[in-house]
């Protein structure tokens, strides 16, 4: 988003905006940051049951923030033009308190999301590597950004979001079938069937454990990415595939209801 504002403001020579934009991705920044720190405070104070209850929580929570951005992803057919629009209107009014509206609540929306998110992984994968993820995925969006500056319209951003939708429907269904598994152990939900299936050796082999054990080197990658579960109940496999049932019905009829517009 914050590329294709600043690609605007360069093509209609109006860079002299750019440090509003700035300040609005500053801002956000700054607000997503406290955000993290009082989620954290939050999260520290709850144990055992009420931990669980608090942790499925933050993943449905996580899942409904993460359904409403892929909707609006699938949904956008010209999101480049909307915000140059958009832009265009705050600066023919002279309203650069509009303009940094425009930037601060983009930034700030996805940097709440972010802020759920990496405590919802936290909660699933307990792993030590997800500060570094974070990092190296926002090293990456900022590289992706700056080509959208560069590069304007050549970048199909309808076909990057596609591609990011698909990644996230995974991710978000895996989120769904732990904040299951927390609701189960909380006593909340009813265990079903306890284990679908179970290929989870309770044993390690040669000190480690094999590589599709949730806690090996490839079961562990797909259990924080795509929500992988080597010994899943009943209700956590049916939670899984329901909702990616559910999105990829929403998908295809967003993609009819283009094709009639």
């Amino acid at each position: 988003m914050v590329g294709i504002v600043l690609s605007y403001l360069v093509k209609t020579q109006r860079t002299q905006h750019n440090n509003v934009v700035y300040l609005g991705v500053a801002s956000a920044i700054v607000v997503s940051l406290i955000g993290a720190y009082l989620f954290n405070v939050l999260a520290g104070g709850f144990e055992g049951r009420a931990e669980q209850i608090f942790e499925g929580a933050s993943m449905l929570f996580a899942v409904i923030m993460l359904t409403y951005m892929i909707l609006w992803m699938m949904n956008q057919k010209h999101i480049a033009a909307e915000l140059h629009q958009k832009v265009e209107m705050e600066l023919n009014e002279q309203h650069k308190v509009g303009l940094f509206l425009v930037v601060f609540a983009s930034v700030l929306r996805e940097g709440i999301e972010t802020v759920i998110f990496l405590g919802a992984t936290t909660f699933v994968s307990a792993g030590q590597n997800n500060i570094l993820g974070a990092l190296l995925g926002i090293a990456t969006v900022i590289i992706i950004a700056y080509f959208i500056f560069i590069a304007g319209k050549k970048i199909n951003i309808k076909i990057f979001f596609n591609v990011t939708s698909v990644f996230l429907i995974l991710f978000a269904a895996g989120l769904v079938s732990s904040s299951i598994h927390e609701f189960q152990e909380a006593g909340i939900l009813p265990e079903t069937i306890e284990h679908v299936w179970n290929i989870n050796p309770q044993v390690k082999i040669g000190g480690t454990y094999p590589i599709m054990h949730q806690e090996g080197f490839i079961g562990s990658i797909l259990h924080s990415l795509i929500g992988y579960d080597a010994s899943p109940s009943l209700l956590q496999l049916i939670g899984y595939l329901a909702y990616i049932s559910l999105i990829m019905i929403s998908w295809i009829n967003i993609k009819r209801i283009h094709k009639m517009i």
